[in-house]
Formats: structure tokens, C-alpha cells, sequence
């Protein structure tokens, strides 16, 4: 991207990220962390729903269909809900390395419009790793994956601890989601944006 920000360049002792031994395998859908996340629940009737798979390496690929509750101008996509597809995408990227990590940074260039009913494919990596932070990028194309960019991020994500959304979440959405019997589901709860 052009014009990205000092934060965005991983320091020159940054080390190249390694995919965690137990990541979903190469094409595993990686389903929603949360059912309520308005990116990637199912419980959002107007949320994204957007579905990432795993990709090879530290990358996923995902796919978005841009619906009319999505707009901005008539009959195109709102910029934030680009950023929000973005934004997902690349949270999606740190169940690769096994971490819980918030969006500490993201910057977003919009290329060309994105009309409702269009399908946004996704696709995103991580570059690089610096002791807490997770830096990555993404691009989103129309008209299939090796389509025309119309969107694409970069982004810097830091890992935290669990403690971070038990202490700053509300009460009962938090005690819902601790007292979940599935193990790997209530882990991933807790895995992106601040």
C-alpha cells in the first residue's frame, strides 16, 4: 500500500510468522468466533456473515456478499462495512498462529466500488512478527479471486490475554461465552477486536 504508516512496517528484527502445529488445515472453514460478531456471526441478520477458510502458510481466504443492508451510496457498499470485511478477514489470520489478538491499527484503501450484490473475495496473510504484534494485509477483488482489487488493508493486531475482554465486556455476554461447554468455542470467543 502506498502511504502506510510508520506502525504498519514491522521493525527489521521482526520474524517471519510460523503457522501453529494445531491450525485448521489448509481449507478448513474456520466458522465464526463469536455467533453474536457482526462479522462473521450467524445471529446478525444484518451482519456480514463473512466465512473464512485457512489457507496455506499463515493465510485465509474468505468470501462476502454485499447486501442491500450493506449500502452506502445507492447501490454500492459503505466504506465501513469494506473495513469491517477487512478487519474480519485479518483477525481470522491469528486462529493460524494459535493467539488472541485485537486490532491495534488498520488503514484501508478503497480502490474501485463495490456494488450490492456483488461477492467481495478475500484474501490475507501475515507478514510479519514483533514480540506482541502481528502484522498482516489483505486484498478484496470482484469478480472472483483473481478479479480486479477493489479494497485492500494492512493492519497491525496485538496479542493480549483472555483477561482483556473479561474485563472490559459486559457482564452477561462475557459469563454466556465463559460458560460455554465447547472448549475450542469459547476460546475462540475471545480472539479479535478490542
Amino acid at each position: 500500500m502506498s502511504g502506510t504508516s510508520a506502525a504498519l512496517n514491522p521493525p527489521v528484527d521482526a520474524v517471519k510468522p510460523v503457522r501453529h502445529p494445531e491450525a485448521p488445515a489448509p481449507g478448513e472453514l474456520l466458522g465464526a468466533h463469536y455467533e453474536h460478531c457482526f462479522g462473521c456471526g450467524g445471529s446478525q441478520p444484518h451482519g456480514l456473515q463473512l466465512q473464512a477458510r485457512a489457507g496455506e502458510g499463515v493465510g485465509v481466504t474468505a468470501e462476502f456478499t454485499v447486501k442491500a443492508a450493506h449500502q452506502g451510496a445507492p447501490g454500492l457498499a459503505h466504506g465501513g462495512i469494506l473495513t469491517t470485511a477487512l478487519d474480519e478477514t485479518l483477525g481470522s489470520l491469528n486462529w493460524l498462529l494459535r493467539v488472541i489478538a485485537v486490532t491495534g491499527r488498520l488503514e484501508t484503501d478503497f480502490v474501485r466500488p463495490v456494488p450490492v450484490g456483488t461477492v467481495l473475495h478475500l484474501d490475507a496473510e501475515i507478514t510479519a512478527v514483533h514480540g506482541r504484534k502481528i502484522y498482516s494485509r489483505a486484498t478484496g477483488r470482484i469478480g472472483g479471486p483473481d478479479g480486479p482489487v477493489a479494497v485492500r488493508a494492512e493492519a497491525l493486531f496485538i496479542e493480549v490475554k483472555v483477561d482483556h475482554f473479561i474485563e472490559n465486556g459486559r457482564p452477561a455476554e462475557i459469563r454466556a461465552a465463559m460458560a460455554d461447554p465447547d472448549q475450542v468455542r469459547r476460546a475462540r470467543a475471545f480472539e479479535v477486536n478490542p
